[in-house]
């Protein structure tokens, strides 16, 4: 309802006629010949007004007639003068109206009533939505790229103005898409390479031949890297770096960096083969970063064993290479100066914790109880963090539970969390992943972190620890650490026990002085046993029970060839100690002949774990690595999560083959 202001609120020629009105009704009560000359003025007034009220009216409806035209005009000269293909469908597809240009991308082709689908199956009828206003698509078409605005208008008039149709503009974005791509392929990216085994290859030449060796490799790296159009400089005696645009690279990785194995395949003179390590940093932002990306990737190539290439891309890690088994270093000056190291870093803590992997082996505790021997000497507390034993150890631990000197050894991860602080010392053995450890919780608390491995990197490691010994040509970590044990300091004496703990993880993880044994694993081997060791005691530890050998036949017996050389077998139902058991069968099964690797599944309460052995031929690290796991080239584990047995084995039979692929390629 009107307020009453409102409907007093006239316009103001009818308020004068009101007001002449009035005065004219007022005159003709004194004179009625002047009231009537007043009211005839007043009709004629309201005559006029009515008149002129009736022109303006006419005037305004012409004005916005006219107008409506215009627009109406300029609407329409707009859609059908724009410079792009226009396109009008109905919501099924189905076209009703289009410009020149969107005729010209179909020459000869009568397109009214007919389906878009059927010229364009991208433009799929489900985009047809009233709800799209404002969608974009970019659609590659006849060769050349569009990005396709979509834009529901309403049709029609009363009852029909729900009616929908729409108007897609083709915008060729070709050129943009070219000066990107080319802008791409332009960037610069930087490669760091380092021949890993340099004074190897140098000392095992004669001297005659050792400028050849040299001029060879030189001359190998020149001509790659004239062949990709990039840039070189030497500058150390065994180290490089090329410059490259990312298309050369993009090729180099096409090739998997075939410069590896042609600089492998030097022979002129050099007894042992020349390897390469390559790290190349990409998408890394500027030239600084670049170069600091292709030195981080080129550590990673290194503490993986050399002979690879490993690209950087932003966060994202590519391998290529490392099938080969790295040539051992017989230099200990690394092994004297961390001992030094480490000791300065006991010294400045009040206790040390050491931590291995979950599910610890004989390597891990045997290695663990090295350190916790420095530590004890250098008068701190130690501890080895500990939550439960299992079948591959407790023979061991309950030795060390039944010793005085170890009453104290272990502590439980709950206790350690709440003890740690700034002057705790956090010592990781036999791992160098986070998510590998007993305790990951512990690595994020700990402000000191020492690391000691012998497994090739992966792409996840414990990130900028204080200290780390990470070397993927050493038999074990057990064998690390007597090292370490021998340069710590001249006095230290260990005790029998832990002696028969460091000897049995050096004989687990080369399987009993067959794989991965070298001069110095001999050396260690050796000098633990003057520390005491007793190859009796230490074959006591791997002693199983009747259940443990019977599950380890049965999964052996239950193998199959699925590629020649290769075995695959499946751990029965509700096996005991799973793990252990599949780790056992994958060794078992390459003393039988014709088998040179084998795989093992198993199901855990984590999930289905994989162990995985082979000869030296394969490289179970690169295989198990595309299944989220990692290890080194003889022995490898991955770990299974949300998936049946058979698709995991289904996945395990891929891997291998996308491996065998690759090794073909190469």
């Amino acid at each position: 309802m009107k307020s009453p202001f409102k409907r007093w609120n006239l316009p103001e020629a009818r308020i004068y006629l009101a007001v002449i009105l009035f005065f004219a009704a007022i005159l003709t009560l004194f004179d009625y010949r002047i009231g009537g000359m007043a009211f005839v003025v007043f009709l004629i007034l309201l005559f006029y007004n009515w008149k002129m009220s009736k022109r303006r009216r006419e005037e305004w409806n012409s004005y916005l007639e006219n107008l409506s035209e215009d627009i109406e005009w300029a609407t329409k000269n707009a859609v059908l003068s724009v410079p792009m293909p226009l396109v009008v469908i109905e919501p099924g597809g189905s076209i009703t109206w289009y410009n020149p240009q969107f005729g010209e991308l179909f020459p000869g082709e009568k397109l009214l009533e007919r389906n878009i689908h059927d010229f364009v199956p991208e433009l799929v009828p489900a985009r047809f939505n009233p709800k799209a206003n404002g969608d974009i698509q970019e659609l590659f078409f006849q060769e050349r790229w569009y990005r396709l605005f979509w834009t529901p208008v309403k049709t029609g008039s009363g009852s029909r103005r729900d009616k929908v149709i729409f108007l897609i503009y083709w915008l060729d974005i070709t050129e943009g898409k070219w000066i990107k791509a080319l802008y791409q392929a332009k960037k610069t990216v930087f490669a760091h390479i380092i021949v890993d085994n340099y004074d190897e290859v140098i000392a095992n030449t004669e001297s005659t031949n050792r400028p050849a060796v040299i001029a060879e490799i030189e001359s190998r790296i020149a001509r790659w890297a004239a062949g990709i159009n990039a840039g070189w400089i030497k500058y150390d005696r065994e180290k490089y770096m090329v410059v490259m645009e990312e298309q050369e690279l993009e090729k180099v990785r096409q090739k998997r960096f075939d410069i590896l194995d042609q600089v492998r395949d030097i022979d002129v003179g050099n007894k042992i083969p020349v390897t390469l390590s390559i790290g190349v940093g990409q998408d890394a932002g500027n030239p600084a970063l670049l170069s600091s990306s292709a030195l981080s990737a080129l550590e990673l190539a290194l503490g993986r064993g050399g002979d690879q290439a490993v690209v950087k891309q932003g966060t994202k890690l590519y391998f290529y290479g490392g099938r080969s088994q790295g040539v051992a270093k017989r230099t200990k000056v690394k092994s004297r100066v961390i001992a030094n190291a480490l000791r300065e870093l006991i010294e400045q803590s009040e206790e040390v914790f050491i931590m291995s992997h979950a599910e610890p082996d004989l390597d891990s505790i045997g290695s663990a109880l090295g350190i916790y021997r420095c530590v004890k000497f250098a008068g701190k507390n130690a501890f080895i963090v500990l939550d439960k034993s299992n079948v591959s150890v407790d023979s061991l631990i309950q030795e060390l539970q039944e010793n005085e000197i170890y009453s104290e050894l272990f502590i439980r991860i709950e206790d350690a969390m709440n003890r740690i602080n700034k002057d705790t010392l956090l010592v990781v053995v036999d791992t160098h992943r986070p998510s590998f450890t007993e305790a990951p919780q512990l690595i994020d608390r700990a402000e000191k972190i020492v690391v000691f491995d012998h497994h090739r990197r992966g792409a996840e490691s414990i990130e900028n620890p204080t200290l780390a010994y990470l070397e993927p040509f050493s038999s074990s970590t057990s064998e690390l650490v007597t090292e370490i044990i021998q340069y710590f300091d001249d006095r230290i004496r260990i005790e029998p026990l832990e002696a028969d703990a460091l000897l049995a993880g050096i004989t687990v993880d080369t399987k009993n002085f067959t794989f991965r044994t070298g001069v110095r694993t001999f050396e260690a081997a050796s000098y633990l046993r003057r520390a005491g060791a007793n190859p009796t005691s230490v074959r006591q530890l791997f002693q199983d029970d009747m259940n443990t050998f019977a599950s380890r036949s049965e999964t052996v017996r239950r193998a199959d060839m699925i590629m020649p050389g290769i075995a695959l077998s499946v751990c029965p139902p509700n096996t005991p100690n799973p793990q252990l058991i599949a780790a056992q069968a994958a060794d078992t099964l390459l003393n039988i002949m014709g088998i040179h690797a084998s795989v093992v599944l198993c199901n855990t309460d984590e999930g289905i774990m994989i162990s995985g052995r082979s000869l030296g031929s394969i490289n179970m690290q690169l295989i198990l690595e595309k299944l989220g796991g990692g290890g080194h080239l003889t022995m490898a584990g991955a770990q299974l999560h949300n998936i049946t047995m058979e698709e995991a084995r289904q996945r395990v039979i891929e891997a291998i083959e996308e491996y065998l692929k690759e090794g073909e390629s190469q």
